[in-house]
């Protein structure tokens, strides 16, 4: 049952498609990377699924990939794209563009909590997840609060996306992991007086297309 008090905001979490990095596993964070050929048909795909849904604003990580996910969005939706800097990626510092294999050996303790603690995380020369979670928890919860009654679409990333979802659905450090978030995913949040419940998660029907084609 929903809390009484203000009209529920829908928010919108679609990551950005695939670039080159995310087919080969490297860390990417500030590294402005550009949507592959696969990733660009992604983001025309999720931008047909969107075209329905009354979005009335849609705010994106500044990241060329995540720009380049929103703009059809935006085009369907005859809206323009706000940058949004706290939804960037997280800063990797010093592990933007190893692979895990490379992060592994070059910075042993640092991967072992990321691994097992991933929330305790300081990244060496980069942010904290701590960090991620309390900038991007408050933008989103401001934009909530800016949009009542409506839906937003928020562009962003596999880091700030899994945060976000935790924060709202209060749940602790291991459930990192066991969030999916593929690329161009949509999940859905509803939220209202500060309270939060997840409608739907890392969703990738509209996508399927693209799989039978073998792209």
């Amino acid at each position: 049952m929903k809390k009484p008090g203000r009209t529920a905001t829908r928010v919108v979490l679609l990551r950005h498609g695939e670039t080159e990095w995310n087919r080969v596993e490297r860390f990417r964070g500030r590294i402005d990377l550009e949507l592959n050929q696969v990733g660009q048909r992604q983001a025309l795909a999720a931008a047909q699924r969107l075209s329905g849904w009354q979005i009335e604003a849609i705010y994106s990580s500044p990241m060329k990939r995540a720009l380049q996910t929103a703009e059809p969005v935006a085009k369907v939706c005859g809206l323009d794209v706000a940058i949004l800097e706290e939804i960037n990626d997280v800063d990797y510092g010093a592990w933007a563009g190893l692979s895990a294999e490379e992060a592994r050996a070059q910075y042993a303790e640092a991967y072992g909590t990321w691994v097992h603690t991933p929330l305790l995380t300081q990244f060496p020369q980069g942010e904290s997840l701590q960090q991620v979670h309390t900038r991007s928890w408050t933008a989103l919860d401001e934009r909530c609060s800016g949009h009542e009654g409506g839906t937003i679409l928020l562009v962003s990333h596999v880091v700030v996306n899994r945060m976000l979802i935790c924060a709202a659905l209060g749940l602790v450090d291991d459930a990192f992991w066991k969030i999916g978030q593929d690329n161009a995913a949509i999940s859905v949040l509803e939220g209202a007086n500060g309270h939060y419940r997840l409608l739907l998660l890392n969703d990738t029907c509209h996508l399927d297309s693209l799989h039978e084609r073998g792209d």
